[in-house]
């Protein structure tokens, strides 16, 4: 088997790489371990209802916007059914008993203005974050769709998201309600940085968008943008080890024992598995050491509900909810308080509107409450029973969650048919990360490089995509993946190809 280039891993970044070297004229192969493509974007159907498994909505689609250029390159974005969001609140964001709802708005006026309303009194430390969001976002080169240096980045690395939220105003509603959706990034006080926070929500300030039915109709036109260039999807087919010989990697090794050759290789694992499945002297133990002490963001627990048709209205906004007055408390949550947090977002279904057949309600869970089970492992083509008290371990955890649930929506529980729920484990096994994060290494302010991890490696053929690179998300992910393929095709030039 040989190819221009194998990808190992069928997630967003790795499919995006596909897309982009196929219509480049690169004949490309992709390896997924799974039955399913698309990592993230993955659906799958209970009682007849389409369940995402973690695209609850993308920002950056409208027109001239990032990822919309990106898109329409590749020939997708044409094919995609949208919802967009609601413009005069596309986050609504909640705090314990308080009965009043903040609404986060599109176009940074709107926005502005929508907070004005809770915040009469705050206009110059609303103004202060609108500009210091664009300011921090323009200074990232790729962001924006063009080449720049890290230079214009620098002096806003180590700015530290919670501190900021701090100096820019008094009024700790405002500071809270600001960073009300950090479970977008997986937020930590003193720790995020700031342009994690500002990256990822101006995207949805700018255009809120939600997929009608389903996320992983990206992943489908992605795959076809591939297979119809002449390039190859492999399911099931999971890749045990990476062969250097010298300073390039000679082959990769499938699990039944076949080796593909390629001119290039792209990971879309996690940089800790790469390494561990890489045999080459050029790789130092202790670049290995530092690459696998990384710290993950934390997991995510899920809980899907499947409801009774026409039972429940959509609701074409995402609802942050915290227990307490603090939106950065979510993460440390004890065994008697959790969940402190939680986003819940309705499914927009192209068969029942107004109404949504499926709610998804995600919050926090550490890996290691996974303790009992790590050592199973269950997907849908290698399925293995966690045993009893593992279900009953999710039921209680479920039901748990419902409850905090319903003080905000108390008639959820009496429309549900039925719910099914994702833990860490399940991250695990379907997505690859070693430890069930949903949004990869967790980054530091304190030292944002050493969480950057660049695309290559010390194997000129072998390069990294995804997530764990700079930022995660529809978005990030993307991005990433126009840098790895850079690497190939030259980034300026496909720069320009894509803003053409």
């Amino acid at each position: 088997m040989q190819y221009d280039v194998a990808i190992i891993g069928s997630g967003l970044g790795g499919l995006v790489c596909g897309a982009l070297l196929s219509r480049n004229g690169y004949r490309v192969a992709v390896f997924e371990k799974n039955k399913q493509i698309g990592g993230c974007l993955q659906t799958y159907a209970r009682d007849r209802a389409v369940i995402d498994s973690g695209v609850h909505y993308i920002g950056g689609l409208g027109e001239g916007k990032n990822l919309n250029k990106i898109f329409t390159y590749l020939g997708i974005m044409d094919k995609l059914r949208l919802q967009r969001l609601d413009v005069e609140g596309f986050d609504h964001i909640t705090f314990g008993k308080d009965p009043a709802t903040y609404r986060m708005a599109q176009g940074y006026d709107n926005f502005l203005q929508e907070l004005l309303k809770a915040f009469p009194g705050e206009r110059r430390a609303l103004e202060e974050y609108c500009y210091t969001m664009k300011d921090v976002c323009s200074r990232f080169p790729l962001y924006n769709l063009r080449t720049g240096s890290y230079g214009e980045k620098q002096e806003v690395l180590g700015i530290n998201a919670s501190t900021y939220f701090k100096q820019l105003t008094d009024n700790e509603r405002l500071q809270n309600v600001l960073a009300g959706n950090n479970l977008l990034y997986a937020g930590v006080k003193d720790k995020t940085p700031f342009y994690v926070h500002a990256l990822v929500v101006n995207s949805y300030i700018e255009d809120a968008w939600r997929c009608v039915d389903g996320g992983s109709q990206i992943g489908k036109w992605l795959a076809r943008a591939i297979t119809e260039k002449g390039g190859v999807i492999y399911r099931n087919t999971p890749v045990k080890q990476i062969i250097g010989e010298g300073n390039e990697v000679a082959y990769i090794m499938l699990e039944d024992g076949r080796q593909v050759k390629a001119a290039h290789y792209i990971s879309n694992l996690h940089p800790h598995q790469t390494l561990e499945m890489t045999e080459s002297d050029l790789i130092r133990g202790a670049y290995r050491t530092r690459i696998s002490s990384l710290e993950n963001a934390i997991a995510p627990f899920m809980l899907n509900i499947v409801l009774k048709p026409g039972a429940f209205p959509y609701l074409n906004y995402n609802y942050y909810h915290h227990q307490t007055n603090d939106a950065w408390a979510g993460t440390d949550y004890h065994q008697h308080n959790w969940p402190l947090t939680y986003g819940l977002f309705a499914a927009a279904s192209s068969r029942h509107m107004p109404y949504t057949d499926t709610v998804s309600v995600l919050t926090y869970m550490r890996y290691e409450e996974m303790a009992p089970w790590q050592h199973t492992f269950n997907t849908t083509t290698a399925e293995q029973s966690r045993g009893a008290d593992y279900e009953a371990f999710k039921r209680e955890r479920a039901e748990q969650l419902l409850d905090v649930v319903a003080q905000r929506f108390p008639e959820l529980r009496e429309k549900m048919i039925a719910y099914y729920t994702a833990t860490p484990l399940s991250f695990r096994d379907y997505l690859g990360t070693a430890d069930g994060s949903l949004y990869g290494i967790q980054k530091d302010y304190r030292d944002t490089l050493r969480t950057m991890i660049p695309q290559r490696t010390k194997l000129t053929n072998l390069y990294l995509t995804g997530q764990n690179l700079n930022l995660h998300g529809i978005l990030g992910v993307t991005i990433s993946a126009v840098m790895t393929s850079g690497e190939i095709l030259g980034l300026d030039w496909l720069i320009e190809q894509i803003n053409r």
